[in-house]
């Protein structure tokens, strides 16, 4: 069983940063970022394959960067210019198809 961590979630303001981070216990082909808000369905945040390419959402595209260390099994997650929207526990996913895993959840909260 793989195992996904992520830590580097916490308080921030509006306009601020945050770097979030996910190791995974083995090596996973397709890496990725999901959030659910409260009250809401889980949402796609971005994805990266083991290659380098790369998914966005529309409502963070431009703001969020999504990369990842192959050596070091981990991904992150760059948050720019974070807005209260973008508030919500923030998990890690890993696929290697057909098997999907999901981090523990991260929480952020954008806030004045």
């Amino acid at each position: 069983q793989v195992q996904l961590v992520e830590s580097g979630g916490g308080l921030v303001q509006p306009g601020g940063s945050l770097t979030l981070s996910c190791v995974a216990s083995a090596r996973i082909l397709n890496m990725g970022w999901y959030r659910q808000a409260p009250g809401k369905q889980r949402e796609l945040v971005a994805t990266i394959t083991r290659g380098g390419v790369t998914n966005y959402a529309g409502s963070v595209k431009g703001r969020f960067a999504i990369s990842r260390d192959n050596v070091k099994n981990t991904v992150y997650l760059r948050m720019n210019d974070l807005k209260p929207e973008d508030t919500a526990v923030y998990y890690c996913n890993g696929r290697n198809d057909p098997y999907d895993y999901w981090g523990q959840g991260t929480q952020v909260t954008v806030s004045s």
